[in-house]
């Protein structure tokens, strides 16, 4: 994030008629809006970004190791803070980052963010291994709507299921309407003191995009305020696009929004993800981003996003990609039917949905489980040559599980658990069903009967 003094206007973008008949987020002297992030090495650094009013001209952070003793308060060091003002639907704001830097590997600190008069409360981060070890972190696929009444589920139902997570990745679509300062609001909310202790990887999805008066389409001006992210992808790509290597895997993020809309950045990104793969030292590699390489919904096909970025995770060696933009689940390989998938060839694809707004699913024949009209959040655990993916309801049920093993050379296994978990959850939503012709919910069984029919021949 950069952080020298800017204004920026909001006034063509913001919605304010609409955003009065929700609740508003003004700020205040004390911080909100606070998450965790990473500029630099995991292992001896951490970021923090939070909000204020423009009252606030002297932004620090304190931080000491972790104590029982409530004393640490006293032995805590304060860091200066960098700021940028911004004007949010005519308001001016500020916006502050803090980096926390020499910090000791595999330990656990408290910190607080403020102006030295009005702070944050105290909380806890643990940095990261400088070595490979085992870790877990949550994937979310699209909140975007009903942000604080429905997708707050999803993200307090994982930090539930497992607090200790090291870090959550949001696969686009964080948000509906790029710039609404009230959607944002709600989506930290729903967040609350969880982004103040597992730390942040965002990838922004089409609904983070906007268009300018001129006709450009770009990123939304809270991106960048909102999140402290590597800085280490393609220079017009800055926080969008970029990779960190935590404890055995690189995590790539890709700008999908980007690349679709200009070709020149599709080829750009398509060579830096080529020489950070071709770097790459880790065991695991995981890429996100928000357009799908197989959609899960008829009729959204991602052509030319696939056939770029497809081969590159082939021949690198890519693990896992995580998606979302399609609004119902699906995970599965690009094998032909009938052959084994015991040992994939390429990457497994999840594409999946934490907020409420759902679509109809395709059912098509990439898809080992799929799931429709249905909320779910993913956790996901990394020991050193096994790789555990779970995804679950946010009621809390388990919905889908496989490992991944990989050899010493570095050939994967999939051993895959869905097969003995309940039916899957195929119903149209009702939207649907209301809206759909007589034509189109004879092809939607039709496709379904064929799902079910592969599935039942799989078995065999």
């Amino acid at each position: 994030m950069p952080f020298s003094v800017r204004w920026i206007a909001l006034l063509f973008c913001s919605l304010p008629t609409l955003a009065q008949t929700h609740k508003p987020y003004p700020p205040s002297p004390y911080p909100d809006r606070l998450t965790l992030g990473w500029q630099d090495n995991p292992a001896t650094s951490q970021s923090v970004n939070w909000r204020t009013d423009s009252t606030v001209t002297r932004a620090v952070g304190a931080i000491a190791e972790a104590d029982p003793s409530p004393e640490f308060v006293g032995k805590a060091t304060e860091v200066p803070a960098s700021s940028e003002a911004v004007v949010i639907e005519g308001k001016r704001v500020q916006y502050h980052s803090v980096h926390f830097k020499n910090l000791k590997p595999a330990t656990q600190y408290s910190y607080r963010v403020g102006d030295g008069t009005h702070w944050s409360e105290w909380f806890h981060f643990r940095t990261a291994e400088a070595k490979p070890a085992p870790f877990s972190f949550y994937y979310f696929g699209d909140a975007q709507n009903d942000i604080r009444s429905l997708w707050s589920r999803a993200i307090r139902g994982a930090y539930s299921t497992l607090p200790k997570a090291q870090l959550m990745i949001h696969a686009g679509d964080l948000i509906t309407t790029a710039n609404a300062d009230w959607q944002w609001g709600e989506w930290f909310e729903a967040g609350g003191w969880i982004n103040g202790m597992v730390p942040t990887l965002a990838s922004p999805g089409n609904h983070e995009y906007f268009q300018e008066p001129g006709g450009k389409r770009r990123v939304s001006y809270h991106w960048r305020p909102s999140f402290v992210l590597p800085e280490n992808g393609p220079e017009r790509l800055k926080e969008t696009a970029y990779y960190l290597d935590y404890q055995g895997v690189r995590f790539i993020s890709l700008n999908s929004q980007a690349a679709l809309l200009d070709s020149t950045i599709l080829d750009e990104q398509a060579r830096w993800l080529t020489e950070v793969l071709t770097q790459n030292q880790n065991r695991w590699t995981i890429v996100v981003h928000h357009h799908p390489i197989y959609s899960t919904k008829s009729g959204r096909d991602n052509n030319e996003w696939r056939a770029r970025m497809e081969p590159i995770y082939r021949k690198h060696g890519v693990d896992l990609v995580l998606q979302g933009h399609d609004h119902t689940y699906g995970r599965g390989l690009n094998m032909p039917l009938g052959n084994s998938r015991k040992h994939p060839d390429g990457p497994i694809y999840v594409v999946s949905v934490s907020g409420p707004k759902m679509y109809d699913i395709g059912l098509q024949d990439w898809m080992d489980r799929a799931g429709s009209n249905t909320q779910l959040y993913q956790i996901i655990s990394v020991d050193a040559g096994t790789l555990s993916y779970r995804s679950y309801m946010v009621t809390g049920q388990l919905y889908d599980s496989f490992d991944l093993q990989k050899n010493g050379k570095g050939r994967n296994t999939l051993l895959d658990q869905a097969p003995t978990l309940s039916a899957e959850r195929l119903d149209l939503p009702t939207e649907y069903r209301n809206r759909y012709k007589p034509e189109q919910i004879e092809e939607y069984n039709r496709r379904f009967k064929e799902y079910k029919a592969r599935k039942r021949a799989e078995k065999k």
